[in-house]
């Protein structure tokens, strides 16, 4: 696929509801990918998959990407009791990999989170998805223990809100 160049007035990024159709598009997109990126396939079903209202004000909230108005990215942020909040189902079109797009979304998730009240954010990830790896080691995360059951998931990582 074609790498987009980022034009700023064409990317947008902001709340969707998790069941929109777009939201809906761009988490489909992400299933695929991990299903032909893992090795034995991708089920978003295994685990605990995130509930629904898990994205919805004020529990959290979902980010959609859009480049020239099509869903291009997503990301989910959920809230928990003690402050801590976890990114799930982020994605980036392998199109806008490259341009700031996915940075500019983990800020927007950030953001979201400090406004909250969280002082810190967790998110895991997976071997295959070391670009992904690498986005979050220069944003400021660092590797930590293993803190859920992600049948997936093989890094772990928290940052501390400033």
């Amino acid at each position: 696929m074609p790498r987009l160049v980022l034009v700023t007035e064409e990317l947008t990024i902001g709340p969707e509801p998790f069941t929109s159709p777009d939201a809906q598009s761009a988490l489909a997109q992400y299933v695929a990918e991990l299903a032909e990126r893992f090795p034995d396939g991708f089920d978003s079903g295994r685990g605990v998959p995130p509930a629904e209202d898990d994205f919805t004000p004020p529990k959290g909230v979902f980010l959609l990407v859009r480049f020239a108005g099509e869903a291009m990215g997503c990301g989910g942020l959920r809230t928990g009791p003690d402050g801590t909040a976890e990114i799930k189902r982020m994605w980036i079109s392998p199109a806008l990999r490259g341009t700031g797009a996915g940075r500019a979304l983990l800020t927007g998730l950030e953001d979201h989170a400090r406004r909250m009240g969280c002082a810190r954010v967790r998110l895991d990830t997976a071997a295959e998805l070391g670009e992904a790896r690498a986005l979050y080691a220069k944003a400021g995360y660092v590797e930590i223990p293993a803190y859920n059951d992600n049948p997936y998931a093989t890094h772990w990582f928290e940052k501390i809100l400033r």
